[in-house]
Order: C-alpha cells, then structure tokens, then sequence
C-alpha cells in the first residue's frame, strides 16, 4: 500500500432499478460522478435488464476516474433496467482492474452483482476457509469474499435477501452492501452502521448510494436512510421490504466520525445529519476551546473551508481564502508514490499572497497523520509572508490505526503517537495548534453513537489480534 498523510476512504456505492424498464447505465454514472470523492481509483457499473434472459448482465470497469473511461458510447452498449456502480479507491487488496467493482458472480442460482464499501476484519479466515473448500478467487479483495457467502447461503435460502443475512452472520467488519439479483436490488448495512448508505426514489425507480448528494444529482427524492444493520429489498411486486434482524441497540452502534468531519461532501446528510453543519459545528468547538488571537482564519480546501467558517462565525475573526487549490489535481492520495508526495501539495495547493502576508492566520484542516502535508502548508504560508501561522484541526490526534475502511495507519506512522500537542506543534513549525477535544465528536453526529478507535483505541468491535491490512496484496 501506498503511503499518504491524508485519510483515504474506501469507496462509493450506488444503485437503481428503474420499475418502468428504463435504461439505467446512465443515471447510475451521474450518481457515481457525485460519489467520486469517495474513491478515484478505479470505477465500474454493472448493468441486467429484468424483462430479458435472466441472469444477463453487462459490465464495464475500469483504473481511474470515470469521465476517463465512460463515454456516451461506452453507457449505451449497458442496457438494463436494474444496475449497481462503485468508485473505488483501496484499503485491502492491491490496486489493479481485477480488484475493481461491481463484482458479478454467476452461480447455479443465477447471477449476482454486488458493490461494497467497508472492510471486514475476518476477511483473509473466511477467505482461507473458502480455498479449502474449492473456491478459487479472481481478485484480493474482501468483497469477494462477501460475494461468495452470499452465493452459498442463496442455495439454501428462499430468496436472495435471506441469503444476504445469512451472510451477514459469518462476516465482521464494516460494510454497505448494493447486491444486484436478476429480479431484485438489495441493500445492507454493518450492525454498527460504520458505513453510510440511503434509499431515494425519482418517478417509478428506487435508488440506493453511499450519499444523499448522488440522489440530489439525478433529481431523486431522498426517502430514508437504511439503518444500522437494516437489509432492504426493492422489487416491482412488494417495493421496499425491510429486515432489522440484525440491528444492534443505538448506544451499541459505531458510525464512522469522518463521515462528517471529512468524506462525506457538505452537501449530503447522513443519518439525518447535515455535514455541512457538522463542520461549522466543529470550526465553532475549536474557537470556543482552542482560542487564539488573529487577522484571518482560513481553510485548507476542501474539507477545512466549512471548519474555517464556522471558526470565524464563533469568534469573530475575518474568514477568508489563502489558497488556490488546482481543479484538475484529485485529493493528495489518489495517485502518490513517496518521493513526490511533498511535491503534490504544491502542485495541488498555492498560497495568495496578497491574502496572508504581514497578517495572523488560523489555518484550519480536517486532521494531521504523518504531518508531512501539514509542514509543507505551514511552510507555504510563511514563505508568502504570513506574520504567525496557528493550526487548528477539526479531530483530535490520532494514535490507533482502523481496520474499518479507513486508511489511518499503524500507530508508529503517526505523527501525535508519542507525542506531546506541542512537540507536533513544533514539527509541523505552526506557531500554536490545536485539536477538536474528544468529547466534542457526538456532537458532530447529532449524538448518535459513533466509532472513535483511531482516537482511544476502543472499537465497537473486537478488532483483529494482529493489523492484517494489506495482507491481501499478493
């Protein structure tokens, strides 16, 4: 795996099936292209046309964004009214077309299409006792894993979505799962609710995606989230079916923080909360907490601007922009190798200086990781003239790794492991810095329960005896 000093997360699900027979392939890439930001690694849709033979699907995947791979001719050869899609970018299981997603199985039963977006903790035992028994896999990737259970348990279930909880029993982790039957759209959602995903409606056809802002792109209503353990089938003939079986009391569960704080866009809600909200939320809690005196608080784009703001809103100190950020340059992590990743930031990022010199800024972003990204942006501010440089972040440190989908590292990579606040301080060359204080995170997520492991160190979950990420790049 690559390494980075930004979060990464894994990817972004979507799927529809259009009731009046539609064709989908193109709906299903504008709800992707809303996703992007979750996964510019490789991207894929997988399209079945429910009124033709059953089991038929067509798919096309492939590495990187997906206005470098779907043209209109590409969406046009996708006919079918029932599809998934997935931007992707990788936590486990190295970076190649095989690994990309939708998956498509074909088994005895038919054929399955399903789009993951998590990281199971027992992935490499369920994959090992799966080789034993005959299986053999095509990618390295977890979801595979998920696909396969979800093909066993279906020869001995009544329907698909039996099949799904089935499934759902033997694996552990976190997952939001699209899966794609010949007849039927699924959707499930880990006990803990780690990973986001809602159901829209636009006319006769109902879509499922990791994010509310993929149903403001296609002009689809939102309906309602699918709950923490929740699997939802959606057919013609009964609509939207639900079974909370596997659904764990609301203080057990464990959504990921950084859904608000810094993957989700601003625009989305999730769990019925505004992520826009959430970010001036945590801007306003670093002003009252962590206060400083300056001429001009600013946002490291994109994710710090809404921070940044809410920090001016509480104190009183003039917001403004110190950066130009590169439009046509994906996030830091997207494409790095470690000698040019330095290098990245100044590619990606370039000060004004007529906005900072000779004045105090309060430079606000999402989190600090290895602090190399941070030392360059402080860096670029001073040489642009800034008088004072003091760092607020809108998490607290990190100093424990996840094993949920989110790419923070193993603990030594950390910057603040071991570390006092001020000798980060003194790496980073800030002139103060601060953090969101750890109580202030329920807050972020309307005061549902939420996952702060890569902060504590106490999961919702036992996790894994040893840290296995990776372990699947052969």
């Amino acid at each position: 795996m690559q390494q980075t000093d930004k979060l990464s997360e894994e990817c972004g699900v979507f799927g529809i099936y259009d009731f009046d027979g539609a064709d989908v392939a193109s709906t299903i890439y504008y709800g992707l292209f809303a996703l992007q930001h979750r996964g510019q690694e490789s991207c894929g849709i997988a399209v079945s046309d429910t009124r033709g033979p059953k089991g038929k699907v067509l798919s096309a995947k492939e590495m990187g964004l997906l206005n470098e791979n779907f043209t209109p001719d590409t969406l046009e050869k996708l006919k079918g009214d029932i599809g998934v899609g997935h931007v992707r970018y990788s936590t486990a299981g190295s970076s190649t077309r095989e690994n990309a997603q939708p998956l498509v199985l074909n088994y005895v039963k038919g054929t399955l299409g399903l789009a993951h977006n998590g990281n199971l903790i027992n992935a490499l035992q369920l994959r090992r006792e799966l080789e034993y028994s005959g299986a053999i896999f095509q990618t390295t990737i977890d979801s595979e894993v998920i696909a396969y259970h979800i093909a066993r348990e279906r020869l001995k279930s009544s329907s698909v979505e039996e099949a799904v909880g089935r499934a759902m029993k033997k694996i552990k982790g976190a997952y939001s799962l699209i899966v794609m039957s010949p007849r039927k759209l699924i959707g499930a959602r880990d006990p803990y609710g780690f990973k986001p995903l809602c159901i829209g409606r636009r006319d006769n056809a109902y879509i499922l995606a990791s994010e509310t802002c993929a149903l403001d792109t296609i002009g689809a209503e939102f309906v309602r989230d699918v709950e923490p353990g929740e699997i939802v089938s959606i057919s013609p003939e009964k609509g939207i079916i639900s079974d909370r079986c596997m659904c764990l009391s609301p203080q057990c569960q464990g959504r990921c923080v950084f859904e608000y704080i810094y993957f989700a866009r601003p625009d989305s809600r999730i769990d019925g909360v505004s992520v826009y909200e959430s970010r001036i939320r945590a801007g306003r809690f670093l002003a009252m907490d962590s206060p400083v005196e300056a001429d001009l608080v600013v946002g490291v784009p994109e994710s710090g601007n809404c921070a940044a703001l809410g920090y001016s809103m509480e104190s009183g100190i003039p917001y403004g922009q110190a950066f130009v950020k590169n439009a046509y340059v994906g996030r830091t992590f997207i494409k790095p190798r470690q000698k040019s990743r330095e290098s990245s930031v100044q590619v990606k990022l370039n000060p004004i200086r007529e906005a900072v010199a000779g004045k105090r800024i309060v430079m606000i972003d999402d989190s600090i990781v290895r602090g190399t990204t941070s030392d360059r942006i402080v860096r670029m501010l001073r040489e642009a003239g800034a008088k004072e440089v003091h760092m607020r972040v809108s998490s607290p440190p990190f100093l424990y790794p996840c094993y949920f989908g989110t790419d923070v590292p193993s603990k030594e990579q950390l910057i603040a492991y071991e570390r006092t606040v001020d000798e980060v301080r003194q790496i980073i060359g800030a002139d103060t810095l601060g953090y969101l204080r750890l109580e202030r995170l329920p807050e972020l997520a309307g005061g549902r329960s939420i996952c702060v492991g890569c902060f504590t160190g106490k999961y919702p979950m036992e996790p894994p005896a040893e840290d296995i990420r990776g372990e699947y790049d052969q």
